[in-house]
């Protein structure tokens, strides 16, 4: 993953190395999923529509079975599993750490009627010591779209509130 954010960074002009060691040696957290078949799957949700507060998360759908769903200009777009591939969701982190040039993605899970489905998700957090705000590099030419918050009152805040779509990415904006 770090050389996913090196690349990332270069893609925003900024310093890879700086963005990398938010990450190097950060806080990484696993989730399994079991989504059970349901007869009535239209009445609830597998997980309530939200975004991923992380920097980023990768996630495997193990059993290739329709679930995942994304927001896209206003509706939802299910995301079709491909066998043995990870999907990369930009997390909330990474929209404020760019400064809004990388948006995460506010996703939601469904139930089958019929099977059961399971996923992986793997969250890549930074340091405990980091803020978490646009990049310095980014306010050179630009001015900033979030506040800066300590990681520990980001994940405080993240903590204490329900799912709610793009919530902490709201919450922080200017």
């Amino acid at each position: 993953m770090i050389h996913l954010m090196k690349l990332m960074a270069n893609n925003l002009g900024t310093d890879p190395k700086m963005l990398a060691s938010f990450f190097e040696d950060g806080i990484q957290g696993i989730r399994m999923n079991y989504y059970p078949p349901c007869a009535e799957a239209s009445k609830v949700y597998g997980l309530a529509p939200h975004s991923d507060a992380t920097g980023l998360t990768l996630l495997l759908q193990v059993n290739e079975v329709e679930g995942l769903q994304i927001k896209r200009n206003e509706k939802w777009v299910p995301v079709k599993p491909i066998p043995a591939s990870f999907i990369i969701n930009i997390g909330d982190m990474m929209e404020i750490m760019s400064n809004g040039e990388y948006k995460s993605i506010e996703h939601r899970a469904v139930v089958n009627p019929e099977k059961e489905r399971l996923s992986i998700a793997a969250f890549h957090n930074p340091k405990r010591c980091t803020q978490i705000g646009p990049l310095p590099d980014l306010m050179k030419t630009n001015k900033a779209l979030y506040k800066t918050v300590s990681f520990e009152e980001f994940m405080k805040l993240k903590m204490s509130s329900k799912l709610d779509g793009k919530f902490m990415v709201k919450k922080l904006k200017l």
